[in-house]
């Protein structure tokens, strides 16, 4: 069974006549891969990203995440999917300030029913898993850009979703840091996480196993190469 799949999918603005952002596309992402989806401004990556994460509906085809089909789905059960089986990580990290680092990253679960003692074991645990084990308790206001970023990725991470959408994860961060995360990603994916970057940058997607290139609403190429750990 495929993590994702979208068959046929596209999506339409209103307007007469309406903007067609996403045209017939569809696409598999199996367990364990590592993907980056890429495309400049204005090619459809940003909905695809929006379709592939329930965020929006599409005007027309399916998407299914691990087999389950989303279209007849109602509000509430996609925010309930979304909260059990998809991690996101934003370029603008959206920390909240007045939270430590552990306790951010166990806003991932606030709504998984899960105990607040849970929740502290399981955010520790994914701040360890992404180095930071030794900020725990420290604020965003006292992390770097890097650091930042790390603890939103321990918020992805820590709901053990099936898929985790990172947009534009390095966009903010310095070239050194913007390997280190790439190298994280790279790291994360060795050990089971299933990743799909969204980016505009050619260069940051040549770095990833799985290259699949959108322009103009639909998937242009779809590449798939070898990555090693420390590859930057």
């Amino acid at each position: 069974m495929s993590v994702l799949q979208l068959t046929s999918v596209t999506k339409e603005y209103g307007g007469k006549p309406a903007v067609r952002a996403l045209d017939d596309v569809s696409l598999r992402i199996e367990a364990g891969e590592l993907t980056a989806i890429v495309g400049p401004s204005g090619s459809g990556k940003s909905t695809l990203m929006n379709v592939i994460g329930t965020l929006d509906r599409p005007t027309r085809g399916e998407v299914m995440i691990e087999g389950e089909a989303t279209s007849a789905m109602s509000d509430a059960q996609l925010a309930g999917l979304r909260a059990r089986r998809i991690g996101f990580v934003f370029q603008q990290f959206h920390l909240l300030a007045g939270l430590s680092a552990a306790a951010n990253v166990a806003t991932g679960l606030l709504y998984r029913g899960i105990k607040p003692k849970e929740r502290e074991r399981r955010s520790h645990h994914a701040l360890e898993r992404v180095g930071l084990g030794h900020r725990i308790d420290h604020r965003p206001g006292a992390l770097s850009g890097g650091e930042r970023q790390r603890v939103a990725i321990a918020r992805a991470l820590v709901g053990d979703p099936a898929i985790v959408l990172a947009d534009e994860p390095t966009g903010n961060l310095d070239s050194k840091t913007s390997e280190e995360i790439v190298n994280l990603m790279l790291e994360l994916n060795s050990e089971g996480s299933t990743i799909v970057v969204i980016t505009h940058d050619n260069e940051l997607a040549e770095l990833f196993p799985r290259r699949v290139r959108v322009l103009d609403g639909r998937i242009d190429s779809d590449v798939q190469v070898e990555a090693l750990i420390g590859a930057v």
